[in-house]
């Protein structure tokens, strides 16, 4: 497997606005083959990376897609943007929404001896807020989802909508927060932050210990979405769509 020619495919499906497709003999062959395709893709998209992502949470999506571990993703900064946002149909293939608990990174987390657990990465979060992860699986097929070709296009991140930052999230039980999607005002679904891995510092110390195995690093001032309480919706041009987390706020956004 060739990396960096996976990563060209990827990058001109994407260009194209193209259905995802599978990488055929240029694919990777296991998990690291697939990572070293998403850094590669990361290179040439040529964005600074603003923070990451977490997909595949919960035990009901790893047990879909055939894997017992998350994902990661980059988040792009050229595709972060705040609550009110617009987003144009017309830029996805096809665009999606998530609704989840991000975090900011308060400095450089650095790798600790037997790995980072929920304890020891408190320390690196400076604020949480309500966020909708914008996502375009440009219409895979999920029957079954190839969770390599899933790694290797940066776990279909295509960008973020934040709410305001709260930096007095230690008073909030994050796992117990419950959190909601409305479409058009109507609620489309709901979720609590425990179903993030149990608890969604759980998973930013997963991304921490994963991120170090790839020899990266989460920075000061890194945003992470650390996983959806909802099932992915996909929204339609003239919908408006919001996602509420008790206690931090909300994160909306229009499709024009």
């Amino acid at each position: 497997m060739n990396a960096r020619a996976a990563a060209e495919v990827l990058r001109a499906q994407h260009r194209a606005g193209a259905n995802l497709a599978p990488l055929g003999a240029a694919g990777p062959r296991d998990l690291d083959g697939a990572y070293a395709v998403q850094d590669a893709f990361h290179a040439l998209v040529g964005d600074r990376i603003a923070g990451w992502k977490i997909a595949l949470t919960t035990p009901v999506m790893q047990e879909f897609v055939g894997i017992d571990h998350p994902l990661a993703g980059a988040i792009f900064a050229g595709r972060v943007a705040r609550s009110g946002a617009t987003l144009r149909a017309d830029d996805y293939v096809h665009l999606g929404v998530e609704s989840e608990i991000a975090v900011r990174i308060a400095r450089d987390v650095e790798p600790r001896v037997g790995g980072h657990d929920r304890e020891s990465i408190e320390a690196a979060v400076a604020a949480c807020m309500a966020a909708t992860e914008v996502v375009d699986d440009r219409n895979c097929s999920y029957s079954p989802l190839d969770p390599l070709l899933l790694a290797a296009d940066n776990a279909f991140n295509a960008g973020c909508v934040l709410g305001r930052e709260r930096s007095d999230w230690r008073r909030l039980d994050l796992g117990a927060l419950r959190g909601t999607m409305t479409i058009n005002g109507s609620a489309v679904g709901e979720g609590v932050g425990a179903d993030v891995l149990g608890h969604p510092l759980e998973a930013l110390a997963w991304l921490a210990n994963h991120l170090d195995t790839r020899g990266r690093r989460l920075r000061a001032g890194d945003v992470v979405l650390t996983g959806s309480v909802v099932t992915t919706k996909f929204p339609e041009s003239g919908d408006t769509m919001t996602t509420e987390i008790e206690g931090l706020g909300d994160a909306t956004l229009r499709v024009g």
